[in-house]
């Protein structure tokens, strides 16, 4: 098998990776620093001796997930697992947030993931048995204040993979979404949220996140949430009033000091 997985540079991707490598399935890594992909080529190539093409991409780019695909079909590469993971985050109140920032993160978490996934479903339902894991998150059950369009870029991710279920339900193509909550990877940094009182009350690792939902893409499952305490509050999400959680997500999502 084939994969194509996006952020594959660092955290939740990067683990990912590993998790198809030590199966033996051969990776189309994709992210911004080509000097890191192909460290991680040459790492993965020789411990599980299989193949590791790098493509570099800012998929943050407006037709930077055309440009991609087209890259790949050129070289005839005919992947059989999509992995959308790249995204990116940002903290703050709305109305003082930079735009520009705001334009990138949509484009990366919702337009290059959409492209990807029509670019390359062609291809995957001619496969014998074709994957899409797409990595949401439990944000996007919940309104975000503090970071509204995270939040509601995941909320994307969540409501168009419940949709293609449905959609692919009669074909060999799976569709996963993996929602984990807080997770200990570049995210926090990048998106100025290390000393949130969210990940202050502790987080899961990449790699425990990556084997979790590696697992439940292999077994067809629709939607997994990583850990119990992400269960319990996506559950949560559901039955507790609406302004009471604003008023809780606002509170998770500021800074501890």
């Amino acid at each position: 098998m084939l994969a194509l997985i996006t952020g594959a540079s660092a955290g939740i991707g990067l683990e990912l990776a590993r998790c198809f490598a030590a199966d033996g399935h051969d990776l189309i890594l994709v992210a911004r620093r080509v000097e890191k992909l192909e460290e991680i080529a040459s790492e993965l190539t020789q411990k599980h001796d299989i193949k590791a093409h790098v493509f570099p991409s800012d998929l943050g780019v407006p037709g930077a997930a055309h440009q991609l695909f087209e890259a790949i079909d050129a070289r005839g590469h005919r992947i059989a697992a999509l992995v959308n993971n790249a995204g990116i985050g940002q903290s703050g109140e709305f109305a003082s947030s930079d735009l520009d920032t705001l334009s990138t993160m949509l484009h990366l978490n919702v337009v290059a993931l959409t492209e990807l996934t029509r670019s390359f479903l062609p291809t995957l339902l001619e496969q014998e048995r074709g994957y899409i894991l797409n990595v949401g998150s439990t944000a996007g059950f919940q309104p975000g204040p503090g970071m509204a369009v995270y939040y509601a870029s995941k909320a994307y991710v969540n409501s168009f993979s419940d949709a293609l279920v449905e959609e692919l339900k009669d074909t060999r193509v799976s569709i996963t979404n993996l929602a984990p909550g807080a997770t200990d990877t570049e995210f926090q940094e990048r998106a100025d949220v290390a000393d949130a009182v969210l990940f202050a009350a502790g987080v899961m690792t990449s790699r425990e996140v990556a084997q979790a939902g590696y697992a439940a893409m292999l077994s067809g499952t629709s939607l997994h949430i990583p850990g119990l305490k992400n269960k319990v509050g996506a559950k949560a999400a559901a039955v507790v009033p609406r302004a009471l959680m604003r008023k809780i997500i606002s509170k998770v999502n500021s800074k501890t000091s």
